[in-house]
């Protein structure tokens, strides 16, 4: 005979668990918080000092590690050329992924879900696996050691191609057939219907798309040889490895706290309407 269930137990477990979960969110951001709050008190603690390991914020904070860390590196040169290869790869992105992604949502062709399958499976694929092929197509297009050959390889997206065609699949079809009806082409369609509606999902990609190429590391450092075409991230390791010699932990997180500064300002101004631009298309 099996013990009678407390009529309280649903309610109770139902309070518990969003409790629990809240916990162990809350203890997985401090564990992620613990490095960046190290980077940011040892960029403005002294040099010198011999609490180099300390989280504890330094009662004389000072700004000298960063003018040193500007003064060290060329970040201003740094900066545009990640500047130029996050906008040259986004603009791209952006046309390729929405024509491919109205062609697989709205077109009808033979075999278009066998293609469309076939596609997706550059998702699957390690990118390390494609460098050395990679490398051998810019060497033959004439394109190493130059900024349009670091962008070359991420000008088709196979999950930019699946956000938006799953995204302009949820436009209402009668939208498009009245534009038909006054004469609109194709381009116009995408251009004045399926865009504006689907701007959520345009933001969401855009967001992840800059992300992942600001902080790309292997592959600018297999096709950039000349100091004067580094992006950030290999400007921060050449910078990193001279100030690792002396030991200057400091200027290493002045550095890099230098780097990260435009994405997190851009996340701390636009926080809200990132946010909802993931929830609107729906990106986990």
């Amino acid at each position: 005979m099996s013990a009678p269930t407390s009529p309280l137990a649903g309610p109770v477990t139902r309070e518990v668990t969003p409790r629990i979960a809240r916990m162990v969110v809350a203890g997985l951001a401090l564990v992620w918080a613990v490095p960046f709050w190290w980077m940011l008190v040892a960029a403005f603690r002294p040099a010198g000092s011999a609490a180099d390991a300390s989280l504890l914020p330094s009662p004389t904070p000072t700004l000298a590690n960063f003018a040193e860390a500007w003064a060290s590196a060329d970040f201003p040169l740094y900066f545009l050329n990640s500047a130029v290869i996050c906008a040259g790869i986004l603009a791209v992105q952006l046309v390729t992924a929405s024509l491919a992604g109205y062609v697989f949502a709205r077109l009808e062709f033979p075999g278009r879900g066998v293609l469309f399958g076939l596609f997706l499976v550059q998702l699957m694929l390690v990118p390390v696996v494609l460098l050395v092929p990679n490398l051998k197509t810019i060497a033959a297009l004439g394109l190493y050691d130059t900024l349009p050959g670091v962008m070359a390889p991420y000008c088709a997206t196979a999950f930019g191609t699946f956000l938006m065609r799953q995204s302009f699949r949820e436009v209402p079809r009668e939208l498009e057939d009245a534009a038909m009806i006054d004469g609109a082409g194709w381009w116009a369609r995408i251009r004045l219907i399926y865009l504006p509606l689907t701007k959520p999902a345009l933001v969401a990609f855009s967001i992840v798309s800059v992300t992942s190429h600001w902080n790309e590391f292997l592959w600018p450092l297999m096709v950039i040889n000349s100091p004067d075409r580094r992006p950030l991230t290999l400007g921060l390791a050449s910078f990193t490895l001279s100030a690792e010699g002396m030991q200057a932990w400091g200027l290493i997180a002045a550095g890099t706290f230098l780097v990260s500064l435009p994405l997190l300002a851009a996340f701390l101004i636009f926080q809200r309407r990132f946010v909802n631009s993931f929830l609107a298309s729906g990106i986990k």
